[in-house]
């Protein structure tokens, strides 16, 4: 007897289709720094707030995952996380196949080197930081369900996403905009001053959206159940 896998429902192409999605656009936005003025002053960065222009699509990878990992369970979330990974290097092998191709115009040619090549250390500083913060987000967010079962599903998804996104800022911030600029020659090595405005800019914003998201991710979580008639297919230890 043949047997078929169960076909996927939309939910889960969805939120798969939002986390690629949003991966992928915060690897080609990132070395665009964002500043907004703020009506007050804040220690460290005072009244303006510097980001990577990746903060906000970065941001949404955790709430898909987090909706994922609550309606699917921890080993399918972690199968979406790393195959996500993997997907870094082609987005990294497009565009070097694309900077290297022949180019009609070599003043845009240039203009697309200088723009483009510097994701690559974007995407450098997003591999390491993304291996390490959103496998911590599974892990987090599954522990605490061991002990909370399907309750406080709030702070399953603070808890987890305000410390990996913690993890994650440190790491993408100190690799994409120092390390990997020196290490490579491309793109500009900011200076420590200006590092830690953005660590602490971009992770201010990501707080804030893990706290904003929650009554998103309950929202889903609670349509996805009623109509899919699903829920954890496991309770990890």
């Amino acid at each position: 007897m043949d047997h078929q896998r169960a076909t996927p429902t939309v939910a889960q192409v969805a939120l798969i289709g939002l986390f690629v999605t949003a991966l992928v656009t915060a690897q080609v936005t990132a070395s665009k720094i964002l500043a907004f003025s703020l009506p007050f002053s804040l220690p460290v960065i005072g009244a303006e707030l510097a980001l990577p222009g990746a903060a906000l699509a970065y941001a949404l990878t955790f709430l898909a995952s987090d909706c994922y990992a609550e309606l699917y369970g921890r080993k399918a979330t972690q199968i979406v996380v790393n195959v996500g990974f993997a997907l870094n290097f082609v987005v990294l092998a497009l565009v070097w196949s694309t900077i290297a191709a022949p180019a009609a115009d070599p003043t845009v040619a240039a203009e697309f080197a200088t723009v483009l090549g510097a994701s690559t250390n974007v995407v450098l500083g997003s591999l390491l930081a993304y291996v390490v913060s959103q496998n911590w987000d599974v892990i987090v967010f599954h522990r605490i369900r061991a002990y909370t079962g399907r309750e406080k599903l709030w702070l399953r998804n603070i808890a987890s996403t305000a410390s990996s996104q913690a993890i994650d800022t440190v790491i993408f911030v100190s690799v994409a905009f120092a390390i990997a600029p020196n290490i490579l020659g491309v793109g500009t090595v900011i200076g420590e001053s200006a590092l830690l405005t953005l660590i602490v800019g971009q992770y201010l914003l990501k707080l804030a959206i893990a706290v904003l998201d929650t009554p998103v991710v309950y929202a889903v979580v609670s349509i996805v159940r009623s109509r899919d008639g699903v829920g954890s297919v496991e309770t990890p230890s």
